[in-house]
């Protein structure tokens, strides 16, 4: 039984990690829930340390991600409206062009409504640089900290194994 629910955890975690990057999975919220499974499967000091250790790690990767991502957009008074418009148009855009059409719609969604709400190419392409930068930077702390949960519980497979 261990050895099931330790598969099913790493495909949680890997799923996990990815939705770090693809805003469309649920991202450390999935590292959280697959760290507890494996914690009521597992049980003991072992499971519980590495379900501690990972889901703190997870919640510090969103809260900084949040925080720095924020923090950026509010300092350049980028709305929120631009980057939600992004991700609506990237996920449209994963389904129309697979493998960059995620990206590219995130792209075009960002600078299409920063060109609206500015009305100039320039200073639209430049507050979207900055939104890139803000949002991709949370992206790869949010990442950073579910790849180090992820290897957090790894430490904790060959512990209980």
């Amino acid at each position: 039984m261990d050895i099931f629910v330790s598969i099913v955890t790493g495909v949680l975690l890997v799923i996990g990690a990815l939705g770090t990057i693809f805003p469309v999975l649920p991202g450390s919220i999935l590292v959280i829930i697959g760290l507890l499974t494996w914690a009521f499967a597992v049980g003991g000091p072992v499971g519980w340390g590495v379900f501690a250790i990972g889901a703190l790690l997870a919640v510090a990767g969103m809260s900084a991600s949040t925080l720095i991502t924020g923090t950026r957009l509010k300092q350049r008074e980028i709305p929120s409206r631009s980057i939600l418009i992004g991700a609506v148009v990237g996920v449209v855009g994963a389904f129309v062009i697979p493998v960059v059409g995620l990206f590219l719609g995130f792209v075009l969604g960002l600078y299409g409504s920063e060109w609206y709400r500015l009305s100039d190419p320039k200073q639209a392409w430049d507050a979207s640089v900055v939104a890139m930068k803000s949002v991709g930077l949370g992206m790869l702390i949010e990442f950073a900290c579910a790849g180090a949960a992820i290897a957090a519980w790894i430490v904790g497979l060959f512990l209980h194994f």
